[in-house]
């Protein structure tokens, strides 16, 4: 269980020294279902109603009968959420927690973007904005962006954003020519080629697996590349022993927990620092946790022409993938 001393916080609560009992009696008090995203830490993982990407998540929300939906992820994700279960309440443990790929994509932006490529089809991956949702023709994610490539007639050209590295992976693997947004994620930028192949001579038995948001240097080293939720389907179900991850570490808890017998390491980045951890993610707290759902606050709210527009492309991406 997890504790820590009573203090007070500047509207003079005290603090409980459980959380996680006072988080889940309140989630019964608010019939909530709780969310977790793979990279959040170890202890708002283990309970989560669910587990796992962003909009897997989104869905598996909206498909309960709970009237508030606690996201323990990033802005986008609890937007998203929004965006599925317009009647539910939504709450973001902290208002801060971003996303440096919906960051560098801005909505008037991306609009200008869209005006100045009229006859291009626009496929977004889901880290983005719901306003940018909103101005998309597809959503797609990194599980089901090459499938939705795919889908896209030959004689129509594409826009891709805002990730240019997994619209690089993507063109390579289609072989579809795209505009891309000059966008990255904060995280899957900084993995060092150098360090990755040193430990690759002092493990030789360890497979490299990468998350497509990585770029092209880390890449062309995998042996395998996927969504992290693929990441850790491969992991279960690999013969290998030992696996050198590439891409944000909170995944290493469900691929440790679900393959106890397993070694993983976490591929280190260029930096001496913990750039592997998403600083978005790790925002979140159990602390913060337990307030919001005292509070009932920070809410996330969009409006209604939002929601609609934003339905849109994410309906068309449901019915292909």
């Amino acid at each position: 269980m997890f504790e820590t001393t009573s203090k007070q916080t500047p509207s003079t609560q005290t603090i409980p020294l459980h959380y996680e009992e006072e988080i889940l009696r309140l989630k019964k008090e608010l019939n909530a279902v709780i969310l977790s995203h793979y990279y959040q830490e170890s202890e708002i993982q283990d309970l989560a109603d669910f587990v796992g990407d962003s909009l897997e998540l989104s869905k598996n929300a909206a498909a309960t009968n709970a009237e508030v939906i606690v996201f323990a992820g990033v802005h986008f994700m609890a937007e998203t959420a929004k965006i599925l279960s317009p009647k539910k309440q939504i709450l973001l443990p902290d208002a801060n927690a971003g996303c440096s790929l919906d960051e560098s994509c801005p909505a008037p932006l991306f609009k200008q973007f869209r005006e100045s490529h009229p006859n291009h089809i626009a496929v977004t991956y889901v880290n983005c904005s719901a306003e940018v949702k909103a101005l998309s023709d597809y959503i797609c994610t990194s599980s089901n962006a090459e499938k939705i490539i795919r889908a896209i007639p030959s004689d129509k050209e594409i826009l891709f954003a805002p990730d240019k590295n997994l619209g690089n992976y993507l063109m390579k693997k289609t072989g579809r020519k795209m505009t891309l947004w000059d966008g990255s994620c904060v995280v899957h930028v900084h993995f060092s080629e150098e360090k990755i192949l040193k430990l690759k001579l002092e493990h030789p038995e360890a497979k490299l697996i990468a998350h497509p948001e990585c770029e092209e240097a880390i890449l062309m080293w995998a042996n395998f590349i996927g969504s992290t939720s693929a990441l850790l389907k491969y992991v279960i179900e690999s013969d290998a022993k030992e696996f050198i991850v590439a891409t944000e570490s909170g995944i290493l808890h469900q691929m440790q927990k679900h393959a106890p017998q397993k070694m993983f390491i976490p591929a280190p980045p260029e930096e001496a620092c913990a750039c592997n951890n998403c600083p978005y993610m790790k925002l979140n707290t159990m602390e913060k946790l337990y307030l919001c759902m005292k509070n009932r606050s920070p809410e996330i709210t969009l409006s209604e022409d939002v929601i609609e527009r934003a339905l849109v492309p994410l309906r068309r991406m449901m019915a292909l993938s």
